[in-house]
């Protein structure tokens, strides 16, 4: 707690001095292992989103509603390998932090800003696949408005949460053994500690109970419609019900994983008893918070079967789309569904076109 403190100490005094403080919070191997994990966090995180805007670059057709968010996630998380991993990694290999307290307050905000640009699009791409799925009355320029609007938000609720700190409302600085930046857990005082709660609940609950309501919907619909099929559709309808289940699965733990511990250690350091969290155990979650680089990617865009298509054809020096398979088609959804049963609602209806028309 004493280290954290007099870290606290030289980045306000905003001497050189922040490079020279005490690390023996974390030993030389545990800075080398640190160094590892950022360093393959860097390199995947970098070509996992490179390929990804690559991919939508060259075919613009992939560009659909859902799809700018996928643009919008995938560019946040670029950023941060830019601009917020390479120091951290530089600072672990060394053992300390080396860009001074302006390069400490930078990193702090700037990991803050498009890591929560990153996690609030993962939520308003739950609510958007909601509403392409369960409200495709909509024409097709309402939802690129609608996804439009939801990438311009993200930047902009991102921006409100993460500008205060700078401002006098908590601060950034030097977190866990010195060699990351951060808001700083460990101020005891009202405007410190009600910060911390109203980014927790606004930035980390609030967005994880958007999607935990949308994709239960989701999974709801699905799960309906897959009542009505008839004993021939049953078992293509239960596979779709496991790919759904299954992205699904996917997105919600990658999601609790990469930034639960964060927000929960957050917590326990503001209103917990002193030294609570050991400045070693909080670069744990900083680091599983960067790991959503990684993940994302693959969570969110390999597993999507049109982008892989693409993802191939590009790979093949083919500069065309791949075109569409014919099962995949509004036509034969129509013919698949023709055997089954009218549904109930006109919702469940609604949601049979659209699975079987869309990944």
């Amino acid at each position: 707690m004493m280290i954290v403190m007099q870290h606290s100490n030289n980045l306000s005094t905003g001497h050189s001095s922040v490079s020279d403080t005490a690390t023996g919070a974390l030993s030389r191997a545990g800075h080398t292992a640190a160094a590892v994990v950022l360093g393959f966090i860097l390199v995947l995180g970098f070509l996992g989103n490179f390929l990804v805007l690559l991919v939508f670059s060259r075919f613009p057709g992939l560009a659909t509603p859902v799809n700018l968010l996928l643009i919008n996630i995938s560019a946040s998380d670029m950023l941060v390998c830019i601009f917020g991993t390479p120091l951290s990694f530089a600072a672990s290999v060394r053992g300390r932090w080396l860009t001074g307290s302006y390069g400490c307050r930078w990193y702090g905000f700037s990991n803050a800003f498009f890591g929560m640009v990153s996690l609030v699009s993962l939520s308003l791409l739950s609510f958007e696949r909601y509403s392409v799925v369960l409200r495709s009355t909509q024409s097709d320029s309402s939802q690129y408005r609608r996804a439009r609007l939801a990438v311009v938000a993200s930047w902009l609720y991102s921006l409100v949460w993460t500008l205060p700190p700078l401002l006098g409302w908590s601060s950034y600085g030097l977190e866990g053994p010195g060699t990351t930046c951060s808001v700083q857990w460990q101020q005891r005082s009202t405007a410190a500690r009600s910060y911390i709660s109203c980014l927790f609940i606004f930035c980390l609950l609030l967005p994880l109970l958007l999607m935990f309501f949308c994709y239960g919907r989701i999974l709801l619909a699905v799960r309906a419609v897959e009542r009505q099929v008839t004993r021939i559709n049953r078992t293509s309808a239960e596979r779709r019900e496991g790919r759904v289940l299954l992205m699904v699965v996917s997105m919600v733990t990658g999601y609790l994983l990469c930034w639960m511990p964060y927000g929960v250690v957050a917590m326990l350091a503001s209103f917990g008893r002193p030294g609570v969290v050991p400045p070693a155990a909080s670069l744990i979650p900083s680091l599983l918070a960067k790991t959503s680089t990684v993940l994302n990617p693959i969570i969110y865009v390999l597993l999507n079967n049109k982008f892989s298509r693409c993802f191939l054809h590009m790979l093949r020096c083919s500069s065309e789309a791949p075109p569409t398979p014919v099962h995949h088609t509004l036509a034969s959804s129509r013919a698949v569904w023709s055997h089954a049963p009218r549904p109930t609602t006109e919702e469940q209806n609604t949601v049979a076109a659209m699975f079987t028309s869309r990944d």
